[in-house]
């Protein structure tokens, strides 16, 4: 068996390009094969057993080895595996969560868009952006404004969006046309004595600058996470979206809500929108759709955007813009069958009740530590910021990588934490199912393994 987890461990090494990995290390250490889940746990081919902290990519909110979305798989997949959705086709399991997910679906969105995941959800939404302000006669207001810390995709467009610098070094990104507002990270960039209010005031101003110096007949739209993920676990502080809308409304200015990590439940509501009254044109959504159990993005937008559209079809012929996989049947269902377990099991309520108990444990179990300076994020989806000394104030250097140290203790202890180097901090979003009892043994197996690394520094 050893010899067959290690030829194993070579092969991949040997063929496989991995996602944001560094190439470098990886060729030392190899990779970890996972082999099979159930529950909140993971089981891996060198037989440890461990507690997935983070469902996947913050998105197995139903947790692992669910069988009847295995079998909503199977009874779609030999129904019809496959057909396109080009030229008016359509299959009936996208039809059905269509209607679905409209009545879900905050600020009264009237279609949805499928794809295959939340990059090429938001690559869509771009291009919708530009798509629109041409038709309505506007064809130079096509900048669009993300976020330094946010995330928004990996895609050539949506990684532009992205703003953390190492997605775009030597990748030649941003392309043209996207800017990035600062960043709403109250923590690391408040001015001494400047209240959370304040500083959403002085961000929402910073944007309406931004706006004018590129001109406000030339910003076609804005983006953000209701709470970004990737980039720090960052809460808007207060007054945050309210601000901001001001200013986008003013200078009429589209809003792009992505909810990737946010949508179905990880908030302790439906969306992230309906906790910071953020009222979109548009919204993207992946990830938890389908629990990861099948590539699926639902992208929406509203009534006015839609006739816009269609009006643009009628003078220009088709909207010509598609993949391949939009409105598969298999993913539909799975989506189907996902948000059935999501409502019959009061997941939704129980993100915000267990949530509430694991940021209330979170800041108990470090309430003295110097070394944490903040619990952040809402419902189950939290960081803790690591630092050399909270009284101080002073970070950690770059080169002491001190979030991927404590990952790594993490997995030794049995669990899975997600390490976010560029604000050193450790991030954690585990699936919905989660009891209190396991928010325990979560955060016992955390408070071992950061204790353990900081003991060292």
């Amino acid at each position: 068996m050893a010899d067959h987890e290690t030829n194993l461990k070579q092969l991949d090494a040997n063929t496989i390009l991995h996602p944001s990995t560094n190439a470098n290390e990886f060729a030392k250490t190899g990779s970890r094969i996972m082999q099979s889940g159930s529950g909140i746990t993971l089981q891996d081919t060198d037989g440890n057993t461990l507690i997935d902290a983070v469902a996947g990519l913050w998105c197995v909110n139903v947790g692992y080895g669910r069988k009847e979305l295995a079998d909503a798989m199977h009874a779609a997949a030999s129904n019809m595996g496959y057909y396109h959705t080009f030229t008016g086709m359509s299959n009936v399991p996208q039809i059905e969560l269509a209607e679905r997910l409209l009545t879900l679906a905050p600020n009264n969105m009237s279609k949805v868009f499928f794809a295959s995941g939340g990059s090429d959800g938001n690559d869509s939404l771009m291009k919708i952006v530009w798509y629109y302000h041409n038709l309505i006669g506007k064809p130079q207001k096509r900048k669009i404004i993300s976020r330094w810390q946010a995330y928004h995709g990996t895609s050539i467009a949506t990684a532009s969006l992205t703003g953390l610098p190492s997605f775009h070094k030597d990748f030649n990104l941003p392309i043209d046309g996207v800017l990035h507002a600062e960043s709403p990270d109250y923590f690391r960039h408040a001015l001494e004595g400047e209240t959370e209010h304040e500083f959403s005031v002085r961000r929402a101003k910073e944007l309406e600058e931004l706006i004018l110096q590129h001109g406000a007949d030339t910003v076609g739209a804005f983006i953000a996470e209701p709470v970004m993920g990737a980039g720090g676990v960052i809460t808007p502080p207060e007054g945050y979206f309210a601000e901001i809308q001001k200013i986008t409304k003013k200078y009429d200015i589209l809003f792009i809500a992505d909810e990737v990590v946010c949508g179905y439940g990880r908030l302790g509501k439906w969306f992230g929108s309906e906790i910071y009254g953020i009222e979109p044109d548009m919204i993207t959504t992946a990830k938890a759709l389908t629990s990861g159990y099948f590539p699926f993005s639902a992208s929406f937008i509203t009534e006015q955007i839609w006739d816009v559209i269609k009006q643009g079809s009628a003078k220009y012929g088709s909207f010509a813009h598609g993949y391949t996989y939009a409105g598969h049947p298999v993913g539909a269902a799975v989506a189907m069958a996902n948000l059935d377990i999501i409502e019959q099991d009061g997941l939704v309520d129980q993100s915000a009740e267990v949530g509430a108990y694991f940021h209330q444990q979170l800041n108990a179990r470090f309430a003295k530590d110097h070394f944490v300076g903040q619990v952040r994020g809402h419902g189950m989806l939290a960081a803790v910021q690591l630092m050399q000394d909270s009284d101080s104030k002073t970070f950690f250097d770059a080169a002491t990588k001190i979030a991927p140290q404590v990952t790594v203790e993490c997995y030794r202890n049995g669990l899975i934490a997600r390490p976010l180097p560029s604000v050193d901090s450790v991030a954690f979003s585990p699936p919905l199912i989660t009891s209190k009892s396991d928010v325990d043994t979560i955060i016992d197996r955390f408070e071992k393994s950061v204790r353990t690394v900081i003991a060292k520094q």
